[in-house]
């Protein structure tokens, strides 16, 4: 952890909260006595942006607050900083990315859809980072984010469309947008997409989550590459949560492998040792499946069991990011990490710096975090009435929606399509903002 800093602004403009929150205000609601099912049947192959869940199915954070969950491991990104290897920052780099999506696991609460104009800021001393994020389109849903390293040592941002599509017993989550780091101290830029994101189980048992896909970290300086494979579990559920892949050099030169899980922990091994490992694995596996006959369950969503909760350790390994524990009440929260209980914490001192459009005064999400799900229900609606409202007003008078801390442009690193801050966030001067509350 690093040690508090000043943010550049001093304590007069800071928001940042120096003793945060252990739980939320109320624990969560049972979702057992309602039916996701009644909702969903209409939408089989729909996409889900258009549709309004019941408050129920939520969680009482807004997307951008669950986006802001990608900074909970920022110490790998000034660890990386702190390397001379670029191998070695290529490392600690995808030991973030992975880190970036483990606080999904369990997470099946739905966050808020955010509302047009809606931002949040974090800023944390103790973690050396600030950050904003906007949400700069309706139709599609694109949240936008921004954040700096404390010292002046990283810019991470990216611009976020969650493509949600519903398959009959699952929800699966694209999140289409590019993820950029740049080690400023390097003059490097990283940039790759996340994986997949699936839950089971939406209509009976036991909702569980998985990540699939390729996820592909380029160095835009010196041409490595790092090519995570986030699997999908599997008949037998041998595969789940399993993250492997490498790191390259612009040949295709295998440098390292990387293995582990998204839930847990990330290592790295030389490819060699690797290889002779995953073909040793490969022949034990058949013997053992040709050793028992099993009968295959197609059908069957339900969660399967890992071969073993923890990863094996290859001899040899280094371990590049191992998850903290979830706080003892994370169940009756959520889930919550610890990182995540804070996130839409404020206080009067934070209320007079933030501005009007800031999710921790959204008072939906506010209802639904101190318990009380009937007046979170009245809001969301009331909130989602305004916003159309406004909608219609704007087409009337052919007026255009401008965005205020981001604009659109091509990504300076792949050429991408994204949404760019604009800066001046931080001066604190807020004029002329929407009421979108």
């Amino acid at each position: 952890m690093s040690e508090g800093k000043d943010c550049g602004g001093g304590d007069a403009l800071s928001n940042g909260i120096k003793k945060h929150r252990t739980s939320l205000p109320s624990p969560m609601f049972s979702r057992n006595d309602f039916s996701i099912w009644s909702i969903l049947r209409k939408c089989i192959g729909m996409e889900l942006s258009k549709i309004t869940m019941p408050v129920i199915f939520n969680e009482p954070l807004s997307f951008l607050q669950r986006l802001t969950e990608y900074m909970e491991h920022t110490y790998l990104i000034h660890k990386a900083s702190s390397f001379s290897d670029p191998v070695e920052r290529m490392q600690c780099v995808a030991a973030f990315a992975v880190s970036a999506v483990a606080s999904q696991w369990e997470r099946t609460g739905k966050p808020f859809n955010p509302l047009l104009g809606e931002t949040y800021e974090l800023v944390r001393d103790d973690l050396g980072f600030r950050l904003i994020s906007e949400q700069v389109s309706h139709h599609p849903p694109i949240s936008a984010f921004h954040a700096e390293g404390l010292n002046n040592d990283f810019i991470f941002h990216g611009s976020i469309y969650p493509k949600l599509k519903f398959w009959g017993k699952s929800v699966e989550a694209e999140p289409k947008g590019t993820i950029t780091l740049e080690l400023l101290e390097h003059s490097e830029a990283y940039t790759w997409t996340n994986p997949t994101c699936c839950v089971h189980n939406i209509i009976v048992g036991k909702l569980w989550i998985e990540q699939y896909g390729n996820v592909e970290i380029t160095n835009h300086k010196t041409g490595d590459k790092c090519v995570l494979n986030f699997k999908p579990c599997g008949l037998f559920g041998k595969e789940l949560h399993k993250v492997e892949g490498y790191i390259q050099d612009k040949s295709k030169k295998k440098l390292c492998a990387l293995y582990g899980r998204w839930t847990e922990c990330l290592y790295s091994v030389d490819p060699a040792t690797f290889e002779a490992y995953k073909k040793n694995d490969k022949k034990n596996t058949e013997e053992k499946k040709n050793s028992k006959q099993v009968s295959t369950s197609e059908e069957s969503d339900e969660m399967p069991m890992p071969d073993s909760e923890s990863v094996f350790v290859i001899p040899g390994s280094v371990l590049l990011w191992r998850i903290a524990p979830r706080p003892p009440n994370s169940a009756q929260m959520y889930n919550f990490t610890s990182f995540a209980m804070v996130l839409n914490e404020v206080d009067k001192e934070m209320e007079n710096v933030i501005p009007k459009t800031d999710c921790r005064l959204r008072p939906d999400i506010r209802a639904m975090e101190n318990g009380e799900i009937d007046q979170a229900s009245e809001e969301k609606k009331r909130l989602e009435e305004k916003q159309r409202a406004a909608r219609k007003n704007r087409s009337k008078s052919e007026e255009d929606w401008k965005t205020r801390w981001f604009h659109q442009g091509p990504n300076p690193h792949n050429g991408a399509q994204d949404w760019i801050y604009s800066g001046s966030y931080w001066d604190r001067n807020y004029f002329n903002l929407p009421d979108i509350y």
